[in-house]
């Protein structure tokens, strides 16, 4: 018996098929894992976010829509899932300092301030204002930290198209930040 691909094992999923699951987690999680720590050191929140990540796959798998790669629509709902998480322990932290540790200050690592600041602010609104063929480049590249070549496959375009989309959307986003 052949390997069901990425796309036929969300199909399954999408008709509640668990063993479908149980091997597509299998096959991504670890690479899910190991990505959002290269952005949060926190492993609670990490381990939340890859588990969150795969009940929404479970609950959402019919709304895939086919394109791209099945990969990439499970690492955007990873990075969602972690900003949430941050978002909520933040939000948590920042309570818990007020009642039980008066003059407490959060201190907010760099790299998770910028993936907050993707969801919401300035950021979030520049990133917005990008076409989706600019604004995937960008995704790929800077915030999953992937190389020319590696976006390039995942988004089924020429290295050279990766390059000239990164340098118009850095142009854009200059402009819309200044």
């Amino acid at each position: 018996m052949t390997e069901r691909t990425d796309a036929e094992l969300l199909e399954a999923i999408a008709a509640s098929d668990r063993h479908a699951l149980r091997l597509l987690h299998d096959r991504h999680a670890p690479w899910v894992a190991l990505r959002l720590r290269r952005r949060c050191a926190d492993g609670d929140l990490v381990a939340e976010a890859v588990q969150d990540t795969f009940v929404a796959v479970w609950k959402s798998a019919g709304r895939w829509d086919g394109r791209g790669e099945p990969a990439a629509w499970i690492w955007g709902i990873a990075i969602r899932r972690l900003i949430g998480a941050m978002r909520s322990r933040h939000r948590w932290d920042r309570d818990r300092s007020y009642r039980d540790e008066p003059g407490h200050e959060l201190v907010v690592a760099a790299e998770d301030a910028v993936l907050l600041g993707v969801e919401h602010g300035d950021l979030a609104a520049a990133l917005g204002s990008l076409s989706p063929e600019l604004r995937a480049v960008v995704q790929a590249t800077v915030l999953d930290g992937l190389t020319t070549r590696e976006a390039a496959l995942l988004l089924h375009v020429p290295s050279g198209t990766v390059k000239t989309r990164m340098m118009r959307a850095r142009r854009q986003l200059r402009g819309a930040l200044a």
